[in-house]
């Protein structure tokens, strides 16, 4: 199925019932009084994260949501019915936007996770509200609400903990296969990756992250050349940035130091947040260099690129050092969530300080 990481979509929540004008109308009773009911509430409309859902593709083809309209009120005091809420499912990673504004609306990233996206409208009053003592008779209602609407723009940003970043035939999806169970398109042709795929790296019991094999950037991907604009958004999410790079390219246009600092270009002109994340160097194919060269071709690329982050050589293809690199990445994940741990922890017991005194 093809990938389809936006959609705008068009939500109407339901109008809100009217109040009525009603007369209570019984033997013996003749002047019995206003008794008009007030209008029932129109239905909202709520998006749900879905753990179940992946893609966007659906709303290519149902772009328009309504919720149900509340009922007219009745005599006797009777309240309309209320309008049904609709519930609409989204894949988890769903950033909202309203479409007009480009207000950023809310962001569902957990299963289960809700946000009410439009408001049902509030129910009109029956002339009940309107008796007094100088007016025993009133002939007014006020009509319901109309609901809210809008147009939204929904955005998917797949959820992994490591971002694998390259250009094409760098050799990312054979990585992701190599340290996962994903199964990646792999071929000996450019943009053989055309949408995003996630695998999950098990390092041990009970320790795992999640990698995202995104599809190959070119230089002038942040203007839209290739494939990469629609994906870079993607690596927002990542923790850690393994920045792919062919140590022996046929293309003379991939050698690796201006490979590297190429996309470390793109990377800065899509998003300066981006480009500071976590990155480390990856050198793969490393097999195809002879053993006495490995080393020295390593120790060249770091000099030209001048690199002080982590730097490890792989051989996706053979799996030669893939494993030791999931294990670093895993410690070092466990680290960034720690600290991100103890800092919640920190900023709740401030919170908790400040309401005691």
């Amino acid at each position: 199925m093809k990938f389809v990481d936006e959609a705008n979509i068009r939500v109407e929540a339901g109008n809100g019932g009217d109040g009525v004008v009603s007369f209570r109308r019984e033997k013996f009773i003749p002047f019995g009084g206003p008794d008009g009911g007030d209008g029932g509430r129109g239905g909202s409309i709520t998006l749900v994260a879905n753990s179940g859902l992946n893609t966007l593709a659906d709303f290519r083809f149902t772009t328009t949501f309504r919720a149900a309209h509340g009922g007219r009120g009745g005599g006797r005091q009777c309240t309309g019915r209320s309008g049904e809420d609709l519930y609409v499912q989204v894949p988890l990673g769903t950033v909202v936007r309203d479409a007009d504004t480009g207000e950023l609306i809310g962001d569902l990233t957990r299963a289960g996770d809700k946000l009410l996206v439009a408001h049902g409208g509030k129910g009109g009053l029956g002339n009940a509200h309107f008796k007094s003592s100088v007016n025993r008779a009133p002939r007014r209602f006020i009509p319901g609400d109309p609901g809210e609407q809008r147009v939204l723009q929904l955005e998917l940003q797949v959820l992994a903990d490591v971002g694998l970043l390259g250009l094409p035939n760098a050799g990312k999806s054979t990585l992701l296969r190599a340290v996962s169970e994903a199964r990646p398109k792999v071929a000996d042709y450019p943009f053989t990756t055309l949408h995003p795929h996630l695998g999950v790296v098990r390092v041990g019991p009970e320790r795992s992250f999640v990698m995202a094999d995104i599809p190959g950037l070119i230089e002038g991907a942040a203007e839209g050349a290739g494939l990469g604009i629609r994906f870079l958004k993607h690596l927002a999410r990542t923790r850690v940035l393994l920045h792919l790079v062919d140590v022996a390219p046929v293309d003379p246009e991939a050698e690796p130091v201006k490979a590297v600092k190429a996309l470390a270009a793109e990377l800065k002109k899509f998003s300066k947040e981006l480009a500071k994340r976590e990155r480390w160097l990856v050198l793969n194919k490393i097999d195809l260099l002879p053993p006495e060269e490995r080393e020295t071709q390593v120790q060249a690329i770091v000099k030209g690129l001048r690199w002080k982050g982590p730097v490890f050589s792989v051989s996706a293809a053979t799996g030669e050092g893939c494993r030791e690199l999931a294990a670093k990445l895993m410690e070092r994940l466990e680290a960034l969530r720690q600290a991100a741990d103890d800092e919640q922890a920190e900023a709740v017991g401030l919170e908790e300080s400040r309401r005691d005194d």
